[in-house]
């Protein structure tokens, strides 16, 4: 795949620089008798828009050489073949990106490197849009990387995030979505897609994000002017404050998932237990006044000691644990003995004598009665708080997500020769970044240029197009994952846009405001600042409040794309906000 990408990249480069020959090189004629054909008497330049209707004025080539028009068909050309180029660049950071986390793990490679570089396209076109020409120059072009950065912040949240709950969606039962059962077709409530709790932080982190937005827009809210390069500065310190946050977060977030599990999976294997004796104990495990009953637990305790020596040591712990076959979670068994052991063995002589079950059984039927804080503890169904406290902890575990689970592990693949897929993830990588800065800066041009032809503005050509080249790469990836049917890419599908769009948030946004408070531009994006805010809220608090989503919420995110669209036009045009 990287190959063919490669030839074409190859290709697009060749010809856009034959492009550049016919538009940068001037022919002389040294008699004037003679037509060269080419000649205007202006130099004799031969220019892209003489393969188009021409209008008159004149191109200003980017770098001095690169292909340039006047026309509207000969821009939206460029912008296509500078587009694929982004697309290309995107391609392929996402690539290295891959190989590199494949090679150093998901640590300090999937905490600052992915998303840093899955947003580095964006940053270079929002960059050169504001470093162009004069600050009169910057202050027009600049209205390309808000229409960039808003613009991808709504197609990740709309488009994208309802397309991922189409394809993937499963039969929805007891409100989660069951993995590859898919059954019950377009049914709006009854199908849908689950995903863990960390899918539903990052979307509360994403939320968080738009702080800089809210605090850049106060002099707008207040109608002042005076303190706007102010607030300028304030965002942008509290844009990089974020950034350095979300990637510790990112950094760190693995290691606290992993405890996180642990624990939910011993206090999972602690409920099975209690199941377990409940079961044996024919519904008498605790007494009239809803304590341990001594009587039942020593037949059980005595069923469970092999050795009949009075204690239970680690190898009788083990037999129960296995014997209760926890097949719905990746058990590790050594690890539920030692800490099983650990809740029991209060005298530390790693045995567990009869007195010692007695006080560890009744300290995990307290917790179990915490859950239900209205449970009656006496009575016919004094026990079914067991039950419930069971099928809470199995929850629990599901909404975390088993990043180590089985199935999943078969889709993991060992990198053979590591030096040589460091060196090819390196080379991916420089490749993107160097494609993604050379073709920014004509993009730009070409988007200027095309809007000046159409009379369209900016803005709205990089809201609806630039989003595609840069974005394109991250959503078909998105989607691939999705058509999984799993809770597992499901949740790693949404924590994907969710990140991408903080990314756009924190990273994209610093590169902004540096941008606008270097060069003493002036801030005046109301229109779409509210179209982040309401889209990044709306999604963010949707999201962090529920983990499965059935069909239907896919249409709701359908709807905020023309919406969005509208409601920037209409602030713009009908009231003038901008």
């Amino acid at each position: 795949m990287a190959n063919n990408n490669s030839s074409l990249t190859l290709i697009t480069i060749f010809f856009s620089l034959l492009l550049a020959t016919a538009a940068g090189r001037f022919i002389t004629t040294t008699s004037p008798s003679i037509s060269d054909g080419i000649n205007d008497g202006q130099g004799g330049i031969l220019r892209l828009n003489h393969l188009f209707t021409s209008s008159p004025g004149e191109c200003e080539q980017t770098y001095g050489f690169m292909p340039c028009t006047t026309t509207a068909f000969g821009n939206l050309f460029l912008i296509i073949v500078y587009g694929y180029l982004m697309f290309l660049a995107a391609t392929y950071l996402s690539a290295g990106s891959e190989l590199l986390l494949q090679i150093l793990g998901p640590g300090l490679v999937g905490g600052l490197c992915l998303p840093a570089l899955g947003a580095l396209p964006d940053a270079m076109l929002i960059l050169v849009s504001g470093l162009s020409g004069s600050t009169d120059t910057a202050q027009e072009q600049v209205s390309v990387g808000m229409g960039l950065l808003a613009g991808s912040t709504v197609m990740l949240l709309t488009s994208i995030w309802g397309t991922c709950i189409v394809v993937g969606k499963c039969d929805l039962q007891n409100s989660v979505a069951q993995d590859n059962k898919d059954t019950k077709g377009f049914n709006l409530l009854g199908s849908g897609v689950s995903t863990d709790i960390w899918t539903s932080y990052s979307a509360m982190i994403m939320a968080v994000s738009v702080l800089p937005f809210i605090v850049v827009q106060f002099p707008q809210i207040l109608h002042s002017t005076s303190g706007r390069h102010t607030a300028v500065l304030v965002a942008l310190v509290l844009s990089v404050s974020l950034l350095i946050a979300y990637c510790l977060y990112q950094v760190y977030q693995p290691t606290l998932q992993k405890r996180h599990l642990d624990f939910a999976k011993h206090k999972h294997v602690r409920s099975r237990i209690l199941k377990y004796l409940k079961k044996r104990a024919l519904g008498r495990l605790v007494d009239s006044h809803g304590e341990p009953n001594r009587e039942v637990l020593v037949r059980l305790f005595n069923s469970i000691d092999a050795n009949q020596d009075g204690s239970l040591s680690v190898p009788e712990l083990r037999a129960l644990i296995v014997g209760m076959q926890l097949y719905e979670i990746n058990l590790n068994e050594d690890d539920a003995v030692n800490k099983v052991m650990k809740d029991f063995d209060t005298s530390e002589n790693n045995e567990v004598d009869f007195e010692e079950f007695i006080d560890g059984i009744g300290r995990w039927l307290e917790e179990a009665k915490g859950f239900k804080k209205n449970t009656s503890i006496v009575g016919p169904d004094s026990l079914k708080y067991v039950h419930d406290y069971y099928e809470e902890t199995k929850k629990e575990h599901d909404l975390l997500g088993d990043q180590t689970h089985e199935e999943d592990d078969e889709e993991e693949e060992e990198v053979d020769d590591p030096r040589r897929t460091t060196i090819k993830a390196v080379l991916l990588l420089l490749l993107g970044t160097v494609i993604a800065a050379a073709f920014a800066d004509p993009l730009v041009d070409a988007v200027g240029n095309f809007s000046a032809a159409t009379s369209i503005p900016s803005f709205f050509i990089s809201f609806i197009v630039l989003p595609f080249a840069t974005n394109s790469s991250e959503a078909v990836s998105a989607i691939i994952f999705a058509t999984r049917k799993k809770q597992r890419s499901a949740s790693l599908t949404f924590s994907e846009l969710y990140g991408a769009v903080t990314m756009n948030n924190v990273l994209c946004l610093s590169v902004f405001l540096a941008l606008v408070y270097a060069r003493g531009l002036t801030w005046d994006f109301s229109s779409e600042v509210l179209v982040i805010l309401i889209v990044c809220i709306v999604m963010g608090v949707f999201g962090s409040c529920q983990t499965t989503f059935p069909l239907w919420t896919s249409f709701l995110a359908f709807l905020l794309y023309p919406f969005s669209l509208i409601l920037v036009y209409v602030l713009d045009y009908g009231y003038g906000w901008s």
